[in-house]
Order: structure tokens, then C-alpha cells, then sequence
């Protein structure tokens, strides 16, 4: 087997996107720091966060197709050019403070972020199939499975190590100069990408409208990647309900103030790697058992924190629910492109990318209330067991027959004849 780094277009494309990701750290703790300086208002920060997530979510799909049905190569990297030069607008804004203008430009640059996303990931998905088959002639699914696994260890790394240099970099030297250097993260991010042109097949003139309703119809006639899809987005709305219960739960139920809540987040974050390491090296797990364990892990973690006595204990919760987390991404992610035709793979993971932006905002509105109307304990054992509830589902997805007949193609170029539990075996999700 050779090493996935044997190629030089994975290692420009893990090195993108991990700068990509710390960029998008940085800016994001830069901005939110600057407009609750400018503003005094929980309110505006919120705002920011809706802009960057929510409201690119209902336009990436469509900017995906009709990226990929340029001729053009060179869109995928203009997608971070883009972004880093409304990463500087945003900058010389801050020196010129007007809210509705920051909000339009921080939608701009999370609709390019979410879309550079989504092909990324589908592109690091192709050249790990291809390197696979041509150097080893093994099951191409293997190569698409361990990129996933580096883009979910990138991710992961990012995660930890995004907010505190964006902190830092923003007590230091204030927020413009935080946002100057997501720019330039942006702008190599670009340049490592200049020649990589989304992989598509011929599209023969069809419109966006077109392409977009050809992928939905191929979501709908396979039930076992819609069942995925919907059962991930209920995932996400429990998983992100936490956050917003913690703050109030290190504070008023431990009494461990923003040290203890600081430190929960980062034994969180700690687990995430160590999570995101353990599915990169389990590569002969079925995808689906790793699915429900990462999400099974993550529901404990919740619970235990509704149970924890103590910091210390609350701390062990916490790194179990980073383990799950980092284990639960990428095996869904590896699921879906699986079950996905190449030639669709870019627009279903545009939609995902949608998802993954649209329901954590629910899910944060969904914590808060729960808190307002009992009690951070509480709140922590109705998410835990929502999350649970979710483990159940994904179980029952990839373990249970499915009686509908795929239509189109089911896996890469299996024959459509194919239901959707062979096509969910051959690809090594049971």
C-alpha cells in the first residue's frame, strides 16, 4: 500500500485546507473579539456567526454546481483568493466600524469557505482513489477512506490550535492584523491550489437548476444516503446545543469560572486529535460501526457532564466526547462520497457542508433555551440523550435491510441494479 502523501496533489490539498481551516479560526476569533469591542452586544456576535454559517448554507449547493461545471481551472483557487481579499476588506473595515457592511462581507467570505469545502474534500476524495488504483490496483474506496482521514486530522489540529493562535494573535497585535494574516493563509491556500480544477465529467450545457435537481433526484432514490444525511443533521443540531449550556455549566454549576471552562474546551479539543488519529489508523472498521461509536461517545460525554461532582470528572467526560467527535466525522464523510456517483460527489458534499453550517445554528438555539428553562445539568442530559437517540438511528441505518432498489449508480460506477445494503456492504460501511 503506498503512503497517502506519495502524491503531490493530496499533500498540496492536506496543506491547503489545514491552512484554510487555521485562517478560518483565526479570522473567526478576530472578528467576534472586534465587534463585541465596537459593539458591547451578545446580539451583533451572534449575527456574525449566523452570517458566516446560516445564511451561506442556502447558496453553496448552487455555487458548487456551477463551479464544477466550468471550463474555467482555475475557479477552485479563486475561491480562496476571494476569501483572502475579503478577509483584508474586512480588515481595513474594522479601522472604519460599520456593522451591516462587516455582516455582507463575512456571508461573501463564509459562502466561498463552505464551497472551497465541499470540493476540496471531494477532490482529496478522487486523488486518493486514483493513486490507490494505479499504484496497487486495491479497492479505490481505501484511497478515497484515508484522505478523509487527513483531512479529518487537518481539520482536527486546526480545531485545537485555530483559537488560540486567533486569541493570541488578536490580544497581541488587535484584530486587523489577525485578519491581515488569515488573508495571507487564504492566499497560499490559493496558490497551493492554482492548477487543481474540479473533477467532473462532461456536463453538456446543463444549467445549475439542472445539475442541482439531478442530485437531489439521485438523493431520493437512495434511501440508505438520504437516511445518512438527515440522521447527521439531527447529530449536529445535539451536538452544537453544548456549547452554549457549558458556559453556564463551568460557571454556575461547577463554580470553575472561565479557567475551568477554558479547560474543558481544550481537553475537548485534545480528544478531538487523539480522535481523528484513531480513525486514520482504523482503516479496516466498517464505516457505519464507527459512525455509531463516535456519536455513542460523544452522548456518554454529555451525560457525564449532567452526572459529573467534580472539574476532574467533568474533564474525563469531556475527553471521551472529543474522542467521539473526532472519530464520528470522517467515517460519515467517507460514507456518503461511497455511496455517492464521482460525478455527483461535489454537489451531495456541498449539501453536506450546508447541513454541517445550517443545523449546529439550531442546535445552538436549542441549547440556550434548554437552559433558560432548567437547569445546565438538566439541559446536559436531554442533549446526551438526543444524542443517543441519533446512535440509535445510525445504527439502525446501516445495520437494516433496505427494501427500495438504488437507482443510478450507487457506488463510483456499481451497476445499478444493486440495492442499497449491497452497495452499503461492498463499500465497507456494515
Amino acid at each position: 500500500m503506498p503512503t497517502l502523501f506519495a502524491s503531490d496533489q493530496l499533500r498540496r490539498i492536506v496543506a491547503a485546507y489545514t491552512l484554510n481551516r487555521l485562517g478560518t479560526w483565526i479570522g473567526t476569533i478576530a472578528v467576534s473579539l472586534a465587534v463585541f469591542d465596537h459593539t458591547h452586544s451578545a446580539l451583533a456576535v451572534a449575527a456574525t456567526l449566523v452570517a458566516a454559517q446560516v445564511l451561506p448554507a442556502f447558496a453553496v449547493p448552487a455555487l458548487v454546481a456551477k463551479i464544477e461545471a466550468s471550463r474555467s481551472r482555475r475557479e477552485l483557487s479563486g475561491l480562496y483568493f476571494f476569501e483572502a481579499a475579503t478577509s483584508v476588506c474586512l480588515a481595513v473595515l474594522l479601522w472604519h466600524f460599520w456593522l451591516p457592511a462587516l455582516l455582507l462581507l463575512i456571508a461573501l467570505d463564509g459562502t466561498a469557505a463552505l464551497a472551497a469545502s465541499a470540493l476540496l474534500r471531494t477532490e482529496a476524495a478522487r486523488a486518493g482513489r486514483e493513486l490507490v488504483s494505479a499504484e496497487t490496483h486495491a479497492d479505490p474506496h481505501t484511497g478515497e477512506r484515508k484522505a478523509a482521514a487527513a483531512i479529518n486530522v487537518a481539520f482536527s489540529l486546526a480545531f485545537v490550535l485555530g483559537p488560540v493562535l486567533g486569541g493570541a494573535l488578536t490580544s497581541w497585535a488587535g484584530a486587523s492584523v489577525a485578519l491581515f494574516t488569515q488573508a495571507g493563509a487564504f492566499a497560499l491556500s490559493g496558490t497551493l491550489l492554482v492548477d487543481l480544477r474540479p473533477h467532473v465529467e462532461e456536463v453538456g450545457g446543463e444549467s445549475v437548476r439542472t445539475r442541482l435537481r439531478a442530485a437531489w433526484d439521485y438523493i431520493q432514490a437512495m434511501p440508505l444516503l438520504r437516511s445518512l444525511i438527515l440522521t447527521q443533521a439531527a447529530a449536529f443540531v445535539f451536538f452544537e446545543s453544548a456549547f452554549p449550556i457549558e458556559v453556564s455549566y463551568a460557571k454556575v454549576t461547577l463554580h470553575v469560572g472561565d479557567s475551568g471552562f477554558g479547560l474543558l474546551a481544550t481537553v475537548w479539543g485534545l480528544g478531538f486529535v487523539v480522535g481523528a488519529i484513531v480513525f486514520a489508523r482504523a482503516s479496516g472498521q466498517p464505516l457505519g460501526a464507527m459512525i455509531s461509536a463516535g456519536t455513542l461517545a460523544v452522548a456518554l460525554a454529555y451525560v457525564g457532564f449532567g452526572a459529573a461532582p467534580s472539574l476532574s470528572f467533568a474533564c474525563g467526560a469531556s475527553l471521551v466526547g472529543g474522542v467521539g467527535n473526532g472519530i464520528q466525522w470522517a467515517p460519515l464523510v467517507s460514507a456518503v462520497q461511497q455511496l455517492t456517483p464521482h460525478a455527483f460527489q461535489g454537489r451531495v458534499m456541498g449539501a453536506l457542508e450546508s447541513i454541517g453550517a445550517l443545523c449546529p445554528a439550531l442546535g445552538l438555539a436549542l441549547g440556550g433555551a434548554l437552559v433558560a428553562l432548567s437547569t445546565p445539568r438538566v439541559a446536559f442530559f436531554i442533549v446526551g440523550a438526543g444524542a443517543a437517540f441519533t446512535t440509535v438511528a445510525f445504527a439502525y441505518v446501516t445495520l437494516s435491510d433496505a427494501p427500495e432498489w438504488a437507482a443510478g449508480g450507487g457506488v463510483g460506477d456499481a451497476p445499478p441494479s444493486q440495492d442499497d445494503e449491497a452497495v452499503a456492504s461492498a463499500a465497507g460501511i456494515y
